[in-house]
């Protein structure tokens, strides 16, 4: 197993994340829960990305628990994110909805701490509990995801603290081109959730003849495609060996050209919501 999945990038205000983690969306609290998370740090992730309306922290933090008493490992050599829900962005609510998810979590502290969505009028105060974490040292970063390019600029109208990350859905049937340039523009790290679009983007010839010419997997291609893009990408998986086949993406590169063509997938098609368009 290539030591190349701890590789990390260097956010804005100087902390490190890596560029490879573990999504759990979708994943039920339970057994097959915790040793997915067991399962990914043991292979060499050190990222794990979860969320208050997931409900499904606990697992994780026991997950994460099991994993560094079998591994010897400690807190800080993992990243863990988390993400506040659009019934907690009020200032107060926010502070609150933090301490709850630490509480599931059984941790300290978070490495990340994201709003969730960007709901009109209400995620600027949010920002500002945030921001208070943020100086009190509870929290190590701050970020948001599925912000539009207007949702940044209206917060940093009257962020004190810019966010370190942005993640949204990305994948080759949308890439985000725009949006991908204004936060490398701003020093925003671009994240990737569902990067493997559920699992229906490994059927697209494209990758697959890909796959064939580098012998990898389609999911692997795509992946690696993130990381050529400057994209941090946290697949999900309960799966042992994709697991493990996700993380093994540091020993190639995708050439110019194959770039450029899995750029040309693009559809400016999503699964999940579109944030201009939310309603919950």
């Amino acid at each position: 197993m290539t030591t190349h999945v701890k590789e990390t990038v260097k956010l804005n205000n100087g902390e490190k994340m890596p560029w490879l983690g573990l999504g759990v969306f979708r994943v039920e609290e339970g057994n097959t829960l915790v040793e997915a998370v067991k399962t990914a740090i043991k292979q060499g992730y050190r990222s794990i990305d979860t969320a208050a309306i997931y409900a499904n922290e606990a697992g994780v933090g026991q997950g994460i628990k099991e994993a560094l008493e079998e591994t010897g490992l400690r807190r800080e050599d993992l990243f863990i994110t988390s993400k506040v829900w659009n019934a907690d962005l009020s200032y107060k609510d926010a502070l609150q909805a933090y301490e709850t998810s630490l509480e599931k979590l059984g941790l300290e502290y978070l490495d990340l701490y994201l709003i969730h969505w960007p709901v009109e009028g209400k995620y600027t105060g949010a920002w500002k509990a945030l921001e208070e974490l943020y100086k009190q040292g509870r929290v190590k970063s701050i970020g948001v995801s599925n912000f539009q390019i207007h949702h940044l600029e209206e917060l940093m109208k009257t962020a004190a603290v810019k966010p370190v990350i942005n993640q949204v859905e990305f994948h080759p049937r949308l890439t985000q081109k725009e949006l991908l340039a204004y936060c490398q523009e701003q020093d925003i790290q671009l994240e990737a959730w569902s990067p493997l679009m559920n699992g229906e983007l490994l059927e697209e010839e494209l990758l697959k003849d890909l796959a064939d010419k580098y012998g990898k997997t389609p999911a692997q291609i795509v992946l690696r495609w993130d990381l050529q893009h400057g994209v941090i990408t946290i697949p999900k998986s309960t799966n042992e060996q994709r697991i493990a086949e996700n993380a093994d993406i540091f020993d190639f590169e995708l050439s110019t050209e194959d770039m450029a063509q899995i750029d040309q997938l693009n559809q400016n098609r999503r699964i999940g919501p579109d944030p201009d368009r939310i309603d919950f």
